[in-house]
């Protein structure tokens, strides 16, 4: 199944894709795509569900994210081996986890915001994970089973802010819209291999980043499981992966985003997104 949200900022409604493509209208039969109905027996009973049956929505609507309120959106850092090395930074022997405020999260069309005093805005093209079940001290092997779906995502990120000023990193990537994610919840059931996914991301037409998830570092199973030891996941969470080369801080010379820019990304079975940058 493909979930989204569709509908104004703040207004969102449940939703879910037809054969055709159409949103078809949920809010009949479930409040939100959260983490209550995120588990297997809520996939289940929308599975049940036959689309042409809801109500058909506009074709045009606003998405937004495809989950709402997660308790905590989480960041891996450094996750392929050729983004390392454009970055000069040595590949790390364990998962680096960083959060994303939840506030940043927004739909996959909604503009970005430079931030003020923002002089170094970049992009990153992610696979999202979405967490179904609770997921504490759980084991790799057992891993996949707590993941509810995958999604689309753009770790945007301010590199002044991340990495030149004092602190950690979320600073420079919670800034609002900086999480644009979807533009679907896709479930785990249609995409037979979430590790051998072609991913992509053009700034202004121009490619930027082309990649493949098979090249991580950590593996699915092994975030998943490594990042359940420092933190309870809960229903509704969201991990975004690592990103292949091409951000604009490894170019040479670097190369950042500024107002009126268009960044589109797609991953594999995931759909596309597209944002123009726009002044805080």
């Amino acid at each position: 199944m493909k979930l989204v949200r569709f509908g104004g900022v703040g207004q969102e409604r449940p939703g879910i894709l037809d054969k055709d493509g159409h949103i078809r209208d949920l809010s009949a039969h479930v409040k939100d795509i959260s983490g209550e109905v995120l588990s297997e027996e809520g996939l289940q009973r929308i599975g049940a569900i036959d689309p042409l049956s809801l109500p058909r929505m506009p074709d045009g609507v606003r998405l937004g994210a495809p989950v709402a309120t997660p308790s905590k959106f989480v960041a891996i850092g450094l996750n392929y081996a050729d983004h390392a090395a454009e970055t000069g930074a040595a590949i790390p022997k364990e998962p680096i986890i960083f959060l994303k405020a939840v506030t940043s999260m927004s739909g996959p069309h909604d503009p970005v915001e430079k931030p003020r005093d923002s002089t170094k805005l970049d992009w990153e093209v992610e696979l999202g994970l979405i967490i179904g079940k609770r997921a504490k001290y759980v084991e790799e092997a057992d891993a996949l089973s707590h993941v509810a779906g995958y999604c689309l995502a753009n770790d945007v990120s301010e590199r002044n802010f991340q990495i030149e000023r004092e602190g950690q990193w979320t600073k420079g990537k919670s800034h609002d819209t900086f999480g644009p994610l979807g533009p679907w919840l896709v479930t785990k059931d249609e995409i037979a291999d979430p590790q051998n996914l072609s991913m992509w991301l053009d700034v202004n037409g121009e490619r930027q980043q082309t990649g493949t998830t098979a090249t991580m570092i950590f593996k699915i199973p092994k975030i998943i499981a490594y990042v359940s030891r420092f933190m309870t996941l809960l229903p509704g969470d969201v991990i975004v992966t690592g990103t292949p080369p091409g951000v604009g801080s490894g170019k040479k010379p670097q190369r950042f985003l500024n107002v009126g820019d268009v960044v589109t990304l797609g991953v594999e079975g995931l759909g596309t997104q597209r944002q123009q940058i726009v002044a805080a």
